[in-house]
């Protein structure tokens, strides 16, 4: 107690630490010689008391026998602390050098501690063993952290890189936006300032038209105004001499009046038509229409092929028609007698009369399907493919599609089956393919909303765009067809 009371006399009350180089000010009270000079810099007063410093004793002596003392001190606790790091290699149950290592329990023990009931049935190495077994566990253990660092900072250097490609890449794509959309702007600039300037040269043509007639209309109306005024002011003379006098000596007047021809029935109100055509009230539509030509890329014009004997393919390659299998039988029909004379066969058109075999539809193929006669080996293509209201069908690549049936959408790729939420009922399908990135998505085409991604990277080129449909009986009114612009 008295021991610690004793350091606390060495204390400097300003850094709580043994003094260092103590001085004592006027009133009685020591510091360090740093602490204080520090302190009384921003005011002159004992930071213990208060009491006021003057500038002349701002020139602090050293306190020699508290210097002594506190050096002493600090002597001492030095070697506390080295006994203390000493007494750590004890045990602190027994006093006992640890010399063992319990590889149970995972610590340090003495001889006495593998002996007592605590370490019973324990195993134990020495320290220097124990040591080398766990620094070469810590070492292999190093060197996984040390290859996961390695596989860290190489996935972690092939994310920055991906970042940068990225970002590259946004930007590629933000200027082939801004040029595309500029290039749009540019055509329909130019059409608008077409389109108004043959506005513009109409109605100047039909202004020119309506001011030579309103000229014509003007000239007869002033004309007619001064002849009504003279006839009025000859006929305001009230004395017959002088009204007959009047009349007989305005030779003009008469002359006038023989040659008088009233112009209001022939004068007409000219009125040219002002139309741009189809522009006037379609103008939005007849552009889409223009630029649909000078669009580039376009969308894939796609010619159809199937290897079905009862798939039809238009002459332009358009449209896949089912035509039904007839099979003849082997059995003879009858003779078919109408009333009077002989019946037509409804399958082989023959009218004499005669032994008809048995024609039947063959429905044993309920489905067909098509390829396109193009292939795809690098690029970007869009196509579309307008399925209408059927109930089945098939679109995309030959192995990866998308397929409707019974009202469910269902994705199908290497034979990996993917069912979607998606509940519309597109009447047109929109295929992209992106042979670089391989991805294959489809849009509902009327309004281009995205139905579905497909990211495989196992899909290889060349491919070809894939139909299937499902038909009913009889020949196909509602024909699978696909989109040209």
């Amino acid at each position: 107690m008295a021991s610690t009371s004793y350091t606390e006399d060495l204390t400097c009350s300003i850094c709580l630490t043994i003094f260092t180089d103590p001085v004592m000010l006027p009133c009685g009270h020591s510091f360090c010689r740093e602490c204080i000079s520090l302190s009384l810099s921003k005011l002159c007063q004992c930071p213990h008391c208060r009491a006021a410093v003057p500038k002349e004793g701002k020139c602090l002596l050293t306190n020699h026998i508290l210097k002594s003392l506190a050096e002493k001190e600090a002597e001492k606790l030095r070697g506390k602390h080295r006994d203390e790091e000493v007494d750590d290699r004890l045990c602190p149950e027994h006093e006992e050098k640890l010399k063992l290592f319990c590889i149970t329990d995972q610590q340090l023990a003495c001889i006495i501690c593998r002996d007592g009931e605590k370490h019973e049935g324990h195993k134990f190495k020495p320290i220097k063993e124990a040591a080398a077994s766990v620094r070469r566990e810590l070492e292999k253990f190093l060197q996984k952290v040390s290859d996961d660092i390695c596989a860290v900072e190489s996935i972690g250097s092939k994310q920055r890189e991906e970042i940068t490609k990225t970002k590259e890449k946004s930007q590629q794509l933000m200027t082939q936006i801004c040029r595309q959309f500029e290039e749009m702007h540019q055509f329909l600039r130019k059409r608008e300032d077409e389109i108004k300037k043959d506005l513009k040269d109409k109605e100047e043509e039909a202004m020119e038209k309506m001011s030579e007639t309103l000229n014509a209309m003007e000239t007869a109306l002033s004309e007619n105004r001064e002849l009504e005024g003279k006839v009025t002011s000859v006929l305001k003379i009230t004395d017959y001499e002088r009204f007959l006098k009047s009349w007989t000596e305005e030779n003009s007047m008469k002359t006038a009046k023989r040659s008088f021809k009233p112009r209001g029935g022939n004068l007409k109100v000219v009125n040219p038509p002002l139309s741009l055509g189809p522009h006037e009230s379609h103008l939005q539509f007849f552009m889409w229409q223009e630029m649909l030509k000078v669009i580039q890329p376009r969308a894939e014009e796609l010619s159809l092929k199937s290897d079905s004997q009862n798939i039809t393919v238009s002459e332009d390659g358009r449209n896949l028609m089912y035509s039904p299998n007839i099979v003849k039988s082997q059995q003879n029909s009858g003779y078919g007698e109408l009333n009077s004379g002989y019946h037509s066969c409804h399958y082989c058109g023959r009218s004499n009369r005669h032994s008809c075999p048995s024609y039947t539809e063959d429905t044993s193929v309920r489905y067909a399907s098509a390829y396109s006669t193009n292939q795809f080996t690098s690029g970007q293509h869009y196509w579309e493919i307008e399925v209408g209201k059927r109930d089945y069908w098939k679109v995309g690549l030959q192995k990866y599609y998308l397929s409707y049936n019974e009202q469910k959408y269902v994705t199908s790729s290497q034979n990996k089956v993917t069912n979607l939420t998606f509940t519309g009922r597109p009447q047109k399908i929109g295929i992209y393919l992106d042979c670089m990135s391989k991805e294959l998505s489809f849009y509902d085409a009327e309004n281009m909303t995205h139905i579905h991604t497909m990211r495989e990277g196992c899909l290889s080129v060349p491919v070809k765009a894939y139909f299937e449909y499902k038909f009913s009986k009889g020949a196909d009114h509602n024909p699978l067809r696909m989109c040209l612009f």
